[in-house]
């Protein structure tokens, strides 16, 4: 009889488009914290049609270290489409989804496994929570921007989170695969669509304080990227009008 292995207790899912820069820093920080764990653990980077020397980079990485591994596709597809890609690839009992720049550290996880023990499907970092430390803020307009387009996502898509964009979410394995298969968007507005689903189904969602630092290089667009995502609030709305909870 043919023997499988057994899936890991951690995946973590990183989206990765022209980090060249950055990335292996990350990588080697991310190993060297999972060296000190005593969990099955895997790590997917999502390659989203890098035009750079990223995906280079992380399959060389990810040759000496057997837990690394790359998706890859050829065309840049956006970050909503990367981090589906790799949640959907990924066989963990929980699985992480991590930002490229680490601007939450990766060591921030160890908070959250007491929420998870507490019975929260999700746990999502959140930077304006009152114990958060944001060690380096990003530039003032940004702040405020982002302050305000929270009031406009609470109002219409994700009600009473406080911040739905920051890139580090922790999600069970029943969870992640209740709500990804169900997500259409490709940019990034993804995070308001999977938390909007998640809502939808009933999920128990905990928001976390956590260390915080503004890492510059961001590929946000302020104003185009702002008022393509205020059209994506409408999408989410009605594409998931009829998603109905989770009988559990």
């Amino acid at each position: 009889m043919e023997q499988t292995s057994k899936p890991p207790f951690l995946s973590i899912v990183i989206p990765a488009f022209n980090e060249e820069d950055r990335i292996v820093g990350s990588l080697k920080d991310i190993c060297h914290y999972l060296a000190g764990k005593q969990y099955s653990h895997e790590v997917l980077i999502a390659d989203d049609g890098s035009s750079d020397g990223t995906l280079k980079s992380c399959r060389a990485f990810a040759a000496s270290e057997p837990s690394f591994r790359v998706i890859h596709y050829p065309v840049n597809r956006g970050k909503g489409f990367a981090v589906r890609a790799g949640m959907l690839e990924a066989a963990g009992e929980i699985l992480l989804l991590c930002d490229a720049d680490l601007a939450t550290p990766i060591e921030e996880l160890d908070r959250f496994w007491g929420y998870r023990d507490e019975g929260f499907d999700i746990v999502i970092a959140s930077r304006p929570l009152r114990e958060s430390h944001l060690v380096k803020h990003q530039p003032l307009y940004r702040e405020w921007a982002g302050r305000a387009f929270n009031h406009v996502v609470r109002a219409f898509a994700v009600r009473d989170i406080h911040d739905t964009q920051c890139g580090f979410k922790l999600f069970s394995r029943d969870s992640a695969r209740a709500v990804f298969p169900l997500c259409f968007l490709n940019g990034w507005a993804f995070d308001m669509e999977v938390l909007h689903i998640a809502q939808r189904l009933g999920l128990k969602i905990k928001e976390a304080p956590v260390s915080w630092y503004h890492r510059p290089g961001s590929k946000v667009h302020l104003i185009r990227d702002g008022l393509r995502m205020l059209t994506d609030i409408v999408r989410i709305r009605l594409g998931h009008r009829k998603i109905q909870g989770i009988s559990k």
